[in-house]
């Protein structure tokens, strides 16, 4: 199944000389490049999870290319469907773009200690993360299906191939 993950396009659209970048230059200082010229994400990430200014800027400086590309792979990808990955989906009001969502979900503490792993952030910064996220309660409610990804990999994909035989059902019957 095609999977378009709006992270890794993300990632992309700042990659040296893309016109978010430079944008993004021009608005947060040269301060957020690393010597080489790439995003210094953790430093980006210090000024945006601080100020929600700020991180309203870094949406809008950057979530048009995002989106752009998400069209472009989508309408490309093929498949009886794709998976959207969008950690945004329920803040932004994009639930009603797409036919079903999908919730990742784990509990709280889980969720601040992968972030410190992931991006060797302080308990402070994780939890500014998820405080600038909308509420798990919210996410939840918004979900069609829910995957629980708290035990180990082998539960998770057991998860993933059930999910997987529904929605090529539901994809067969549309």
């Amino acid at each position: 199944m095609p999977i378009i993950d709006t992270d890794r396009i993300a990632r992309e659209v700042v990659e040296p000389g893309q016109p978010p970048l430079e944008r993004l230059v021009e608005r947060f200082g040269k301060g957020i490049l690393t010597p080489d010229g790439h995003l210094d994400r953790p430093k980006l990430r210090e000024i945006v999870f601080s100020d929600p200014k700020a991180r309203a800027d870094l949406e809008a400086l950057t979530h048009p290319a995002i989106g752009t590309a998400v069209e472009e792979l989508a309408a490309a990808a093929g498949g009886p469907y794709q998976i959207l990955v969008i950690p945004l989906l329920v803040e932004k009001g994009l639930t009603g773009r797409v036919d079903r969502v999908l919730v990742v979900d784990c509990p709280e503490e889980l969720q601040l200690d992968r972030l410190q792993k992931r991006d060797g952030s302080t308990s402070e910064q994780a939890r500014a993360m998820l405080n600038a996220q909308t509420s798990r309660a919210t996410r939840l409610k918004a979900a069609h299906e829910v995957i629980h990804n708290e035990s180990d990999l082998d539960a998770l994909r057991q998860q993933v191939a059930t999910l997987h035989q529904r929605y090529l059902e539901l994809a067969a019957k549309s």
